[in-house]
Protein backbone atom coordinates (compact mmCIF):
# COMPACT_ATOMS: atom_id res chain seq x y z
CA UNK A 1 0.00 0.00 0.00
CA UNK A 2 1.53 3.42 -1.29
CA UNK A 3 -1.24 5.81 0.41
CA UNK A 4 -3.95 5.26 3.46
CA UNK A 5 -5.79 8.91 4.36
CA UNK A 6 -7.84 7.72 7.35
CA UNK A 7 -8.80 11.28 8.79
CA UNK A 8 -7.10 11.53 11.52
CA UNK A 9 -6.68 15.22 10.77
CA UNK A 10 -6.46 17.06 7.91
CA UNK A 11 -3.58 19.18 8.39
CA UNK A 12 -2.15 17.77 4.92
CA UNK A 13 -5.08 18.60 2.97
CA UNK A 14 -4.62 21.85 0.86
CA UNK A 15 -7.28 23.97 0.05
CA UNK A 16 -7.22 25.57 -3.62
CA UNK A 17 -7.76 29.00 -3.48
CA UNK A 18 -9.29 29.41 -6.72
CA UNK A 19 -12.09 31.09 -5.85
CA UNK A 20 -12.89 32.48 -2.52
CA UNK A 21 -16.58 30.86 -2.35
CA UNK A 22 -15.16 26.85 -2.11
CA UNK A 23 -17.23 25.12 0.77
CA UNK A 24 -15.69 24.06 4.09
CA UNK A 25 -14.53 20.52 4.71
CA UNK A 26 -14.45 19.36 8.29
CA UNK A 27 -13.43 16.71 10.47
CA UNK A 28 -16.16 14.39 11.24
CA UNK A 29 -17.40 11.30 12.22
CA UNK A 30 -21.30 12.44 11.04
CA UNK A 31 -24.65 12.12 12.99
CA UNK A 32 -24.06 8.14 13.28
CA UNK A 33 -21.30 5.84 13.14
CA UNK A 34 -20.13 2.53 14.32
CA UNK A 35 -16.73 3.66 15.75
CA UNK A 36 -16.12 7.32 15.82
CA UNK A 37 -12.50 7.13 15.89
CA UNK A 38 -12.44 4.90 12.83
CA UNK A 39 -15.57 6.41 10.80
CA UNK A 40 -13.85 10.23 11.43
CA UNK A 41 -13.68 11.53 7.62
CA UNK A 42 -13.47 14.72 5.13
CA UNK A 43 -17.03 16.17 5.65
CA UNK A 44 -19.00 18.57 2.94
CA UNK A 45 -20.14 21.43 5.75
CA UNK A 46 -21.92 24.04 3.67
CA UNK A 47 -24.85 23.77 1.10
CA UNK A 48 -24.82 24.74 -2.60
CA UNK A 49 -20.97 25.09 -2.97
CA UNK A 50 -18.24 23.52 -5.03
CA UNK A 51 -15.36 22.05 -2.75
CA UNK A 52 -11.41 21.56 -4.11
CA UNK A 53 -8.90 20.29 -1.72
CA UNK A 54 -5.85 18.09 -2.39
CA UNK A 55 -3.05 15.99 -0.50
CA UNK A 56 0.19 14.92 -1.27
CA UNK A 57 1.50 11.68 -1.72
CA UNK A 58 4.40 10.64 0.25
CA UNK A 59 5.93 9.39 -3.11
CA UNK A 60 4.95 9.06 -6.26
CA UNK A 61 2.84 6.24 -7.74
CA UNK A 62 3.38 4.08 -11.37
CA UNK A 63 2.24 0.93 -12.09
CA UNK A 64 4.26 -0.54 -15.13
CA UNK A 65 4.09 -3.94 -15.00
CA UNK A 66 2.15 -4.54 -11.92
CA UNK A 67 -1.83 -3.85 -10.22
CA UNK A 68 -3.08 -0.74 -9.28
CA UNK A 69 -5.79 -0.64 -6.93
CA UNK A 70 -8.14 2.53 -5.87
CA UNK A 71 -10.31 2.58 -2.73
CA UNK A 72 -12.40 5.06 -0.62
CA UNK A 73 -14.97 5.13 1.70
CA UNK A 74 -18.62 7.71 1.01
CA UNK A 75 -21.17 7.93 3.18
CA UNK A 76 -23.35 10.45 1.97
CA UNK A 77 -25.26 10.48 5.09
CA UNK A 78 -27.35 14.04 3.79
CA UNK A 79 -29.21 11.52 1.64
CA UNK A 80 -27.14 12.80 -2.18
CA UNK A 81 -29.26 14.44 -4.08
CA UNK A 82 -27.30 16.54 -6.66
CA UNK A 83 -22.95 16.11 -6.37
CA UNK A 84 -20.37 14.50 -6.47
CA UNK A 85 -18.88 11.88 -4.12
CA UNK A 86 -15.30 10.91 -6.29
CA UNK A 87 -11.60 11.56 -5.81
CA UNK A 88 -9.41 12.37 -8.49
CA UNK A 89 -5.83 11.38 -8.82
CA UNK A 90 -3.47 13.64 -10.18
CA UNK A 91 0.18 14.21 -11.82
CA UNK A 92 2.24 17.13 -10.19
CA UNK A 93 0.52 20.52 -9.74
CA UNK A 94 0.05 23.44 -7.89
CA UNK A 95 -2.39 22.64 -5.35
CA UNK A 96 -3.41 26.44 -4.75
CA UNK A 97 -4.88 25.99 -8.33
CA UNK A 98 -6.88 23.10 -8.03
CA UNK A 99 -9.68 23.20 -10.09
CA UNK A 100 -12.08 21.69 -12.33
CA UNK A 101 -9.35 21.62 -15.32
CA UNK A 102 -6.36 20.46 -13.58
CA UNK A 103 -5.31 17.63 -15.10
CA UNK A 104 -5.97 13.90 -13.41
CA UNK A 105 -5.49 10.58 -14.30
CA UNK A 106 -8.67 9.12 -12.68
CA UNK A 107 -11.81 10.42 -11.61
CA UNK A 108 -13.28 7.60 -9.21
CA UNK A 109 -16.07 7.64 -7.32
CA UNK A 110 -19.88 7.97 -7.01
CA UNK A 111 -21.88 10.79 -8.33
CA UNK A 112 -25.32 12.04 -9.01
CA UNK A 113 -26.86 14.56 -11.33
CA UNK A 114 -30.84 14.62 -12.14
CA UNK A 115 -32.15 11.16 -12.19
CA UNK A 116 -28.10 10.27 -13.28
CA UNK A 117 -27.07 8.19 -10.31
CA UNK A 118 -23.81 5.67 -11.30
CA UNK A 119 -20.13 5.32 -10.18
CA UNK A 120 -17.72 7.30 -12.29
CA UNK A 121 -14.05 6.01 -13.70
CA UNK A 122 -12.92 8.72 -15.88
CA UNK A 123 -9.64 7.74 -17.26
CA UNK A 124 -7.02 10.04 -18.47
CA UNK A 125 -5.25 9.20 -21.70
CA UNK A 126 -3.05 10.87 -23.68
CA UNK A 127 -3.89 14.08 -22.74
CA UNK A 128 -7.89 13.44 -23.21
CA UNK A 129 -10.92 12.63 -20.07
CA UNK A 130 -12.91 9.20 -21.28
CA UNK A 131 -15.66 8.67 -19.82
CA UNK A 132 -16.75 4.54 -18.32
CA UNK A 133 -19.32 3.78 -21.10
CA UNK A 134 -20.99 1.07 -18.09
CA UNK A 135 -23.09 3.43 -15.47
CA UNK A 136 -23.05 1.39 -12.29
CA UNK A 137 -25.67 2.40 -9.84
CA UNK A 138 -24.12 2.99 -6.47
CA UNK A 139 -26.30 2.28 -3.06
CA UNK A 140 -29.28 4.68 -2.02
CA UNK A 141 -28.94 5.46 1.46
CA UNK A 142 -27.18 7.35 3.99
CA UNK A 143 -24.87 4.71 5.11
CA UNK A 144 -20.61 4.13 4.58
CA UNK A 145 -20.36 2.12 1.46
CA UNK A 146 -16.58 1.12 -0.21
CA UNK A 147 -15.82 1.87 -3.85
CA UNK A 148 -12.92 0.13 -5.12
CA UNK A 149 -11.05 -0.17 -8.71
CA UNK A 150 -8.53 -2.69 -9.85
CA UNK A 151 -6.89 -1.99 -12.68
CA UNK A 152 -4.50 -4.99 -14.08
CA UNK A 153 -1.41 -4.99 -16.52
CA UNK A 154 -3.35 -7.09 -18.87
CA UNK A 155 -5.38 -3.87 -19.44
CA UNK A 156 -8.40 -5.67 -17.46
CA UNK A 157 -10.51 -3.73 -14.56
CA UNK A 158 -12.70 -4.95 -12.39
CA UNK A 159 -14.84 -2.44 -9.94
CA UNK A 160 -16.20 -3.74 -5.93
CA UNK A 161 -19.04 -1.75 -4.11
CA UNK A 162 -18.67 -3.12 -0.36
CA UNK A 163 -15.52 -6.11 -1.63
CA UNK A 164 -18.45 -7.58 -4.11
CA UNK A 165 -17.40 -6.90 -7.54
CA UNK A 166 -19.89 -5.29 -9.64
CA UNK A 167 -18.23 -4.64 -13.07
CA UNK A 168 -15.48 -6.16 -14.64
CA UNK A 169 -13.89 -6.33 -18.57
CA UNK A 170 -11.55 -4.73 -20.68
CA UNK A 171 -10.15 -0.98 -20.84
CA UNK A 172 -9.93 -1.38 -24.45
CA UNK A 173 -14.02 -2.47 -25.06
CA UNK A 174 -15.32 -0.50 -21.86
CA UNK A 175 -13.82 3.24 -23.02
CA UNK A 176 -13.40 4.66 -25.58
CA UNK A 177 -9.40 5.25 -25.31
CA UNK A 178 -8.50 4.18 -28.96
CA UNK A 179 -10.53 4.61 -32.14
CA UNK A 180 -12.47 1.87 -33.83
CA UNK A 181 -10.16 -1.16 -35.01
CA UNK A 182 -12.93 -1.45 -37.94
CA UNK A 183 -14.39 1.21 -40.20
CA UNK A 184 -17.12 1.48 -42.59
CA UNK A 185 -14.94 1.54 -46.45
CA UNK A 186 -15.39 4.81 -47.38
CA UNK A 187 -15.63 3.66 -51.23
CA UNK A 188 -18.13 0.75 -50.90
CA UNK A 189 -21.71 2.00 -51.88
CA UNK A 190 -24.87 0.87 -51.95
CA UNK A 191 -26.06 -1.37 -55.42
CA UNK A 192 -28.17 0.39 -57.70
CA UNK A 193 -30.57 -3.08 -57.61
CA UNK A 194 -30.18 -3.63 -53.41
CA UNK A 195 -33.68 -4.43 -51.84
CA UNK A 196 -33.80 -3.86 -48.43
CA UNK A 197 -37.79 -3.65 -47.74
CA UNK A 198 -38.30 -7.06 -45.43
CA UNK A 199 -42.10 -7.00 -46.63
CA UNK A 200 -44.22 -6.23 -49.08
CA UNK A 201 -48.19 -5.84 -50.14
CA UNK A 202 -49.51 -9.23 -50.91
CA UNK A 203 -50.46 -9.18 -54.74
CA UNK A 204 -53.02 -12.24 -53.95
CA UNK A 205 -54.78 -10.29 -51.40
CA UNK A 206 -57.75 -7.85 -53.39
CA UNK A 207 -60.23 -5.28 -51.67
CA UNK A 208 -63.78 -6.89 -51.17
CA UNK A 209 -66.25 -5.44 -53.62
CA UNK A 210 -68.33 -4.39 -49.81
CA UNK A 211 -65.60 -2.64 -47.92
CA UNK A 212 -66.64 0.84 -48.95
CA UNK A 213 -70.62 0.39 -48.64
CA UNK A 214 -70.77 2.09 -45.07
CA UNK A 215 -70.13 5.54 -44.83
CA UNK A 216 -67.29 6.75 -42.73
CA UNK A 217 -70.49 8.98 -40.58
CA UNK A 218 -73.93 8.49 -40.08
CA UNK A 219 -76.85 10.49 -38.21
CA UNK A 220 -77.49 9.55 -34.52
CA UNK A 221 -80.20 7.45 -34.14
CA UNK A 222 -80.36 8.73 -30.72
CA UNK A 223 -80.59 12.36 -30.87
CA UNK A 224 -83.73 14.15 -31.17
CA UNK A 225 -84.78 17.60 -32.10
CA UNK A 226 -85.39 19.38 -29.49
CA UNK A 227 -89.18 20.58 -28.29
CA UNK A 228 -88.07 24.05 -28.17
CA UNK A 229 -86.58 24.62 -31.22
CA UNK A 230 -87.93 27.01 -33.34
CA UNK A 231 -86.95 26.68 -37.23
CA UNK A 232 -87.42 30.28 -38.08
CA UNK A 233 -85.21 31.39 -35.19
CA UNK A 234 -83.10 28.55 -35.07
CA UNK A 235 -83.11 27.81 -38.64
CA UNK A 236 -83.71 23.77 -39.72
CA UNK A 237 -82.77 21.50 -37.58
CA UNK A 238 -79.88 18.39 -38.48
CA UNK A 239 -79.60 15.75 -36.84
CA UNK A 240 -75.76 15.24 -35.58
CA UNK A 241 -73.14 13.01 -37.12
CA UNK A 242 -71.59 10.29 -35.09
CA UNK A 243 -69.09 7.56 -36.15
CA UNK A 244 -70.38 4.70 -38.23
CA UNK A 245 -69.55 1.45 -36.44
CA UNK A 246 -69.88 -0.58 -39.40
CA UNK A 247 -67.49 1.68 -41.33
CA UNK A 248 -64.68 -0.22 -42.14
CA UNK A 249 -61.56 2.14 -42.45
CA UNK A 250 -59.04 2.22 -45.71
CA UNK A 251 -58.03 -1.09 -47.11
CA UNK A 252 -54.86 -2.01 -46.87
CA UNK A 253 -53.16 -5.43 -48.37
CA UNK A 254 -52.15 -7.64 -45.87
CA UNK A 255 -48.31 -7.70 -45.49
CA UNK A 256 -45.66 -10.50 -46.30
CA UNK A 257 -42.41 -11.15 -46.65
CA UNK A 258 -40.45 -9.73 -49.60
CA UNK A 259 -38.68 -12.62 -51.49
CA UNK A 260 -36.19 -10.42 -52.97
CA UNK A 261 -35.23 -8.81 -49.79
CA UNK A 262 -31.32 -8.40 -49.26
CA UNK A 263 -31.54 -7.56 -46.11
CA UNK A 264 -29.85 -4.62 -44.42
CA UNK A 265 -27.19 -3.10 -46.52
CA UNK A 266 -23.86 -1.64 -45.14
CA UNK A 267 -20.59 -0.77 -45.87
CA UNK A 268 -17.70 -3.43 -45.71
CA UNK A 269 -15.57 -3.11 -42.73
CA UNK A 270 -11.48 -1.85 -43.13
CA UNK A 271 -9.04 -1.79 -41.18
CA UNK A 272 -8.69 1.78 -39.48
CA UNK A 273 -5.54 3.76 -40.52
CA UNK A 274 -6.05 5.74 -37.33
CA UNK A 275 -5.71 2.60 -35.32
CA UNK A 276 -2.99 1.83 -33.39
CA UNK A 277 -2.62 -1.08 -30.39
CA UNK A 278 -1.15 -0.20 -27.36
CA UNK A 279 -0.85 -2.96 -24.84
CA UNK A 280 0.04 0.03 -21.91
CA UNK A 281 -3.39 1.35 -22.07
CA UNK A 282 -3.32 0.52 -18.22
CA UNK A 283 -0.37 2.21 -17.42
CA UNK A 284 -0.51 5.32 -15.43
CA UNK A 285 1.83 8.00 -18.14
CA UNK A 286 2.46 10.85 -15.72
CA UNK A 287 3.44 9.46 -11.60
CA UNK A 288 0.53 10.05 -9.35
CA UNK A 289 1.74 12.62 -7.12
CA UNK A 290 -1.74 14.20 -5.45
CA UNK A 291 -5.16 12.66 -4.29
CA UNK A 292 -8.04 15.51 -4.20
CA UNK A 293 -11.11 15.86 -4.06
CA UNK A 294 -13.11 18.28 -6.53
CA UNK A 295 -16.86 17.99 -6.59
CA UNK A 296 -19.99 20.66 -6.37
CA UNK A 297 -22.74 19.57 -4.13
CA UNK A 298 -26.17 21.15 -3.29
CA UNK A 299 -26.62 19.25 -0.21
CA UNK A 300 -24.09 18.94 1.76
CA UNK A 301 -22.80 16.00 4.18
CA UNK A 302 -20.59 13.66 2.49
CA UNK A 303 -18.07 11.98 4.46
CA UNK A 304 -15.04 10.68 2.39
CA UNK A 305 -12.69 8.44 4.51
CA UNK A 306 -10.05 5.57 3.91
CA UNK A 307 -8.67 6.70 0.49
CA UNK A 308 -6.17 3.78 -0.11
CA UNK A 309 -3.72 3.42 -3.23
CA UNK A 310 -2.36 0.40 -3.46
CA UNK A 311 -0.96 -2.91 -6.51
CA UNK A 312 -2.54 -5.60 -4.06
CA UNK A 313 -5.98 -5.89 -3.69
CA UNK A 314 -5.51 -8.32 -1.08
CA UNK A 315 -3.48 -5.35 1.06
CA UNK A 316 -6.35 -3.03 0.17
CA UNK A 317 -8.76 -5.43 1.71
CA UNK A 318 -7.18 -5.80 4.52
CA UNK A 319 -7.58 -2.09 5.14
CA UNK A 320 -11.41 -1.98 4.58
CA UNK A 321 -11.98 -5.14 6.37
CA UNK A 322 -10.40 -2.99 9.66
CA UNK A 323 -12.10 0.21 9.05
CA UNK A 324 -15.52 -0.34 6.73
CA UNK A 325 -16.54 -4.03 7.41
CA UNK A 326 -15.51 -3.94 11.22
CA UNK A 327 -17.69 -1.26 11.99
CA UNK A 328 -20.78 -1.14 9.05
CA UNK A 329 -23.33 -3.29 11.62
CA UNK A 330 -22.94 -0.96 13.66
CA UNK A 331 -23.02 2.13 11.54
CA UNK A 332 -26.48 0.85 10.86
CA UNK A 333 -27.48 0.05 14.13
CA UNK A 334 -26.94 3.29 15.01
CA UNK A 335 -28.70 5.11 12.06
CA UNK A 336 -32.10 3.19 13.04
CA UNK A 337 -31.32 4.14 16.85
CA UNK A 338 -30.48 7.94 15.53
CA UNK A 339 -33.78 7.79 13.04
CA UNK A 340 -35.97 6.14 16.40
CA UNK A 341 -35.28 9.09 18.11
CA UNK A 342 -36.18 11.66 15.44
CA UNK A 343 -39.36 10.18 15.06
CA UNK A 344 -41.35 11.47 17.92
CA UNK A 345 -40.35 14.69 16.84
CA UNK A 346 -41.66 14.59 13.46
CA UNK A 347 -44.33 13.30 14.54
CA UNK A 348 -45.07 16.32 17.53
CA UNK A 349 -44.11 18.63 14.62
CA UNK A 350 -47.20 17.07 12.24
CA UNK A 351 -49.34 17.25 14.86
CA UNK A 352 -48.87 21.00 15.31
CA UNK A 353 -49.21 21.46 11.76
Amino acid sequence: VFFHEDFANRDAWVDSTTRDDFGKLVISSGDFYGDKAINQGLKTSQDARFYSSSVKLTEPVTNEGKDFVVSLSVKHEQGLDCGGGYIKLLPTFDQKKFNGDSEYFLMFGPDQCGSSRRVHAIINYKGENHLWKKEPRYPDDKLTHVYTLRITPENKYEMYIDQELKESGSLEEDWKLLPAQKIDDPEDKKPADWIDQAEIDDPEDKKPEDWDTEPEQIADPEAKKPEDWDDVEDGEWETPMVPNPKHKGDWRARRIPNPAYKGQWSPKQIANPKYEADDKLYMIRKPIEYVGIDIWQVKSGSIFDNIIIGDNLEEVNAIVDSTWKATKDAEKKAQEATETKDAPAEEAKDEDL
